[in-house]
């Protein structure tokens, strides 16, 4: 038997006809929202570890969702707001 792929099967996904300035206004959001990720929550990692009066354990919640939200927004800003501006996903299907 052939082995059938997602792709195979018709309206497996289905796309909406978009225009080019609406993938341009999300790409400009997405740079400005990873930007203003990047830096905000590098300032809090930064604040953290240069002061010893917020080194508390309760803080410690608060450093973590900032690490975790900083390597969010360096990650993926950059992969989505290039995707935009391409008007596609450009990293193929293993991608």
């Amino acid at each position: 038997p052939q082995e059938r792929t997602a792709q195979d099967v018709p309206g497996a996904f289905p796309t909406v006809d978009v225009p080019d300035h609406a993938h341009y206004t999300i790409g400009v959001v997405i740079l400005i929202v990873g930007i203003t990720g990047t830096l905000g929550n590098f300032l809090v990692i930064y604040a953290f570890c240069r002061s010893r009066s917020l080194q508390t354990p309760a803080n410690i919640f608060i450093i973590n969702l900032a690490i975790s939200d900083f390597l969010m927004s360096i990650t993926q800003s950059p992969v989505f707001f290039t995707n935009s501006l391409h008007k596609r996903w450009i990293f193929g299907e293993k991608g």
